[in-house]
């Protein structure tokens, strides 16, 4: 499994270990009440010139040619990049350096939906000091509104995840099945094919957090309402029962493979063609090219179905920033570090590289769009993806434990898998499970 693809599991199947940001606000764990620092463009130059060390816990593959780039450029620096463990286990090293008040490093890698739970423990850094405004505009609005939490900025978009069909065009074609535009036809091709082969599934699920609050952003579904310590859980709204409508024909109909993600058996079934989509992130590409290597030329990749036809909204599943926690040092450095891989010529780097970009320069440039994938019996397949990354729906809000919450997804809605509730009555689960923690925890939770 690529340190890529990590990403997106995290998001369903965080350890059951659960990470608890105690204080949410008050001074434990590195939370302070202090100005935010800053630094003018000079003042960062200033820090380049002057040279340092800086250490980054991190686990995205591609920041290691970024890391060697920056201390060619900037010979008097020199940066540590550490992989202490993904995502989960990076929170849990954080925390508890956090806790001990040393060894904590100067950035971090985390990724937007654990990103509200550090902010609101105030142990990141506000980085509107050090001339952040000026970078709207240059990220797409889904990473950019990710890493803003009660309109301050605690970190700047390394990549981003919108959602795409990836699918088998050789089963579609051995089995005469049309492409799905829309959900409804989503359906019909998924009991189309297991009709025509009862080896072939539209998809494998057997219960993952991400995607299924991906789907419900995607539908108009908006559970979580957070305003500080202030949150709403609630998964009786619209667009979450018009994805659970959906969803549960698929588990009633067993028109879903068995078959855990991201498993051996996932990655073979990718490749027999006994799973005949994906609806994920952007980023796959790099996966399937790696851990699918036989399927080479079958997989192509089209827009995510929509919920009505002609509609353009996708949502996100994926997606890292960089931060800076506030017990860490040399700020100066770390921001223009931190910018350097994001924004300058690190996100470049990143692209060229394979890390599905956050920036509207690379999203936009003819080299990335126009970019042929043998993979993928030469398709453009960014130009899909590019046009994706500027339809995600906007207004989507993760929760201020959600680090947590996807932790205990399977004891809860993951029983709808196993025939033991529906999905709705599933979610209902998730919900008073998340809303009986974030109370203990001290949140105002509704």
């Amino acid at each position: 499994m690529t340190a890529i693809s990590r990403r997106s599991l995290l998001f369903g199947a965080a350890s059951a270990a659960a990470l608890v940001l105690a204080g949410c606000g008050d001074d434990d764990g590195g939370g302070d009440t202090s100005k935010p620092a800053g630094a003018s463009d000079a003042d960062l130059q200033s820090a380049l010139d002057a040279g340092g060390t800086l250490t980054v816990w991190a686990w995205e593959p591609t920041l290691k040619q970024v890391v060697a780039d920056f201390q060619t450029k900037y010979p008097k620096v020199k940066v540590n990049l550490n992989n202490v463990g993904t995502g989960d286990k990076q929170y849990t090293a954080l925390q508890n350096a956090m806790k001990a008040g040393s060894g904590v490093p100067d950035l971090a890698q985390v990724e937007y939906y654990a990103l509200p739970q550090f902010a609101l423990a105030k142990q990141l850094d506000d980085l509107g000091g050090y001339g952040s405004s000026k970078l709207d505009g240059t990220f797409t609005p889904g990473p950019w509104g990710a890493v803003h939490s009660g309109g301050t900025l605690y970190g700047l978009p390394m990549d981003s995840g919108p959602m795409a069909l990836f699918y088998n065009k050789e089963v579609f074609d051995r089995l005469g099945v049309t492409v799905p535009t829309t959900w409804d036809e989503y359906f019909a091709a998924a009991q189309k094919l297991h009709t025509a082969d009862p080896k072939v599934y539209i998809t494998s699920d057997t219960g993952d957090a991400g995607f299924t609050t991906s789907m419900i952003w995607q539908a108009g579904g908006r559970p979580y309402k957070v305003d500080g310590t202030n949150v709403g859980v609630d998964f009786a709204d619209a667009g979450t029962k018009k994805f659970t409508a959906l969803w549960q024909k698929l588990i009633d109909g067993k028109l879903l493979a068995p078959i855990n993600g991201w498993s051996d058996g996932w990655y073979k079934g990718l490749g027999d063609g006994t799973i005949a989509t994906l609806v994920i992130g952007a980023w796959m590409p790099a996966n399937l090219e790696s851990g699918v290597a036989a399927a080479k030329g079958k997989w192509k990749v089209a827009p995510m179905p929509q919920w009505e036809a002609g509609g353009k909204a996708v949502s996100e599943n994926g997606g890292s920033s960089l931060a800076m926690p506030k017990l860490g040092g040399n700020k100066n450095l770390a921001y223009a570090f931190m910018k350097y891989a994001t924004v300058d010529a690190g996100a470049q780097s990143r692209a060229d590289n394979g890390a599905f970009p956050a920036t509207t320069a690379q999203l936009n440039s003819p080299a990335f769009r126009d970019k042929e994938f043998p993979y993928f019996g030469g398709q453009k397949v960014n130009q899909v993806l590019s046009d994706a990354a500027g339809q995600v729906a906007s207004g989507w809000s993760y929760l201020p434990f959600q680090v947590y919450a996807n932790s205990i997804f399977n004891d809860t809605a993951g029983k709808a898998y196993t025939g033991a509730a529906t999905l709705q009555d599933g979610l209902k689960a998730w919900q008073d499970a998340s809303v009986k923690y974030g109370s203990e925890q001290g949140f105002t939770v509704k």
